[in-house]
């Protein structure tokens, strides 16, 4: 491996090729606004939006503790996908339709968002190729073809089970004996959204302050260094820097995901691996990865490293530790052994915000004011645009312009989960959890069996996820 030159860190690969944009102005004092969001990700921005473009009138802020993008919206895989966290316990709690509507929701979400970046003329590398995931284990198979028919009966009927020749048809994974597409996907280059996105609702006239972290949010507060501003609405868009808010140290966890990308190939190697499509790519490991190839034929891959820092801590600048980048490339030659000469130009890593019952939620609370919407686990980039128009549907709502409407009746809003164990329970449990993962991974990888590896079932169980 080449990493003469890698560059480590830098907030992400994302940021090295298209810059960050010019700084914006730090909150100047107290102040006043209709809605205060904290947060400039893609949920905070995407909030801002859809509110200014329903209620031009509103006097809209966001307050953001570094520069709009900075977390896991300027650092995420580029997957514009239809996979939403909680879903299968959301139709265990409230039944298999509301369960489908949700799923629904994300379907057109991705669409939206294509369509957004058309009407605002943002150029974020969209390539609607769909997803593929592979398996590459008969464990894995078996995992699949149960993933397949699920999704299927969520609605998802141009879904497409694939095996091992019409994987290989699309791209050549080495030791993929089968895949599972849906159209529903799209490539993106993350940064390039987030910055289009929030030209987009200061082009609006919503207010952006930049290098202000909120300290505190309470009804009809938010709290800074440099003064608070004070609304009727205080919508909290923090995702994985959560636990930096005063109070909200347990209520979702910051986990932590990773990612390489290789140079630019040559089209010989291309020719050899093929991914014509440019679908974005995922697998059915415990500890899976995700990839994309880039507008400028590179292999961005993805997956955990270290996948929790104890406290809640997070990283300053998505640096990376040498042992996570080795085992990234390991992976990325095990999928594509065609790139063996390719030289690893940028390494980087993120936080993601993990509830306890790995369900992604959104809620306003009628009594205080105060909103939120999070705990993605990974699949934050469609997600959020959902989670925004709710959030506007629900002030709309509240305020006496509108009433419910399809998306505040969905199984996900108002939806509450238990915080997680206090330290050192929590860092000994994660690390403990993906040890499990790692090693079930590692015995599927030679077992001829279908059957999922034991340890990696109870690992579910315990965590949440099954």
């Amino acid at each position: 491996m080449r990493t003469t030159g890698t560059v480590n860190g830098g907030i992400s690969f994302w940021y090295a090729q298209d810059g960050l944009a010019a700084p914006r102005e730090p909150l100047p004092g107290d102040t006043t606004a209709d809605v205060c969001i904290v947060g400039g990700g893609y949920t905070g921005l995407w909030t801002a939006y859809y509110l200014k473009k329903a209620v031009p009138f509103l006097n809209i802020t966001v307050l953001e503790a570094a520069f709009c993008g900075y977390g896991a919206s300027g650092r995420n895989g580029g997957w514009l996908y239809n996979g939403i966290a909680g879903r299968d316990r959301y139709a265990r709690r409230h039944g298999h339709e509301p369960a489908v509507r949700l799923q629904k929701a994300m379907n057109d979400s991705v669409t939206e968002v294509i369509d957004v970046c058309a009407a605002e003329g943002i150029e974020a590398d969209v390539h609607r190729g769909g997803v593929i995931e592979v398996a590459r284990s008969p464990a894995q198979a078996a995992r699949l073809r149960d993933f397949h028919s699920v999704e299927v009966a969520f609605g998802e009927t141009d879904r497409v089970l694939m095996g091992a020749r019409e994987t290989a048809e699309r791209l050549r994974v080495a030791g993929a004996v089968a895949s599972s597409w849906t159209p529903h996907g799209a490539r993106i280059d993350p940064v390039k959204l987030v910055k289009g996105l929030a030209a987009a609702v200061e082009a609006l006239g919503v207010t952006i302050h930049e290098s202000t972290p909120v300290t505190e949010i309470r009804p009809k507060h938010a709290v800074t260094p440099y003064g608070t501003v004070r609304a009727p609405y205080v919508l909290r868009c923090t995702e994985g820097f959560t636990a930096t808010i005063k109070g909200r140290r347990r209520d979702w966890l910051p986990m932590n995901s990773s990612m390489i990308v290789t140079e630019p190939l040559p089209p010989e190697v291309w020719d050899a691996i093929g991914w014509t499509g440019r679908e974005t790519l995922g697998d059915m490991a415990h500890a899976y990865v995700y990839a994309q190839r880039t507008a400028d034929d590179r292999i961005a891959i993805g997956g955990r490293g270290v996948p929790y820092r104890y406290g809640s801590r997070t990283d300053n600048d998505g640096r990376t530790r040498p042992e996570t980048v080795a085992a990234l490339h390991e992976i990325l030659l095990a999928f594509f052994p065609q790139a063996a000469r390719a030289g690893i130009d940028h390494a980087w890593s993120g936080v993601l915000g993990v509830p306890r019952d790995w369900c992604a939620t959104v809620t306003l609370d009628r009594s205080t004011g105060l909103g939120w919407a999070g705990g993605y686990v990974g699949s934050g980039v469609t997600t959020a645009n959902l989670a925004a128009r709710t959030l506007r549907d629900l002030i709309q709502r509240d305020s006496g312009q509108a009433g419910p409407t399809e998306l505040t009746s969905l199984p996900w809003v108002g939806h509450k989960v238990r915080k997680w164990e206090p330290e050192p329970l929590r860092w000994l449990g994660v690390r403990a959890l993906y040890a499990a993962y790692r090693g079930a991974d590692r015995r599927e990888s030679t077992a001829r069996s279908t059957a999922t590896d034991r340890v990696a079932r109870l690992a579910d169980r315990i965590s949440g996820r099954g």
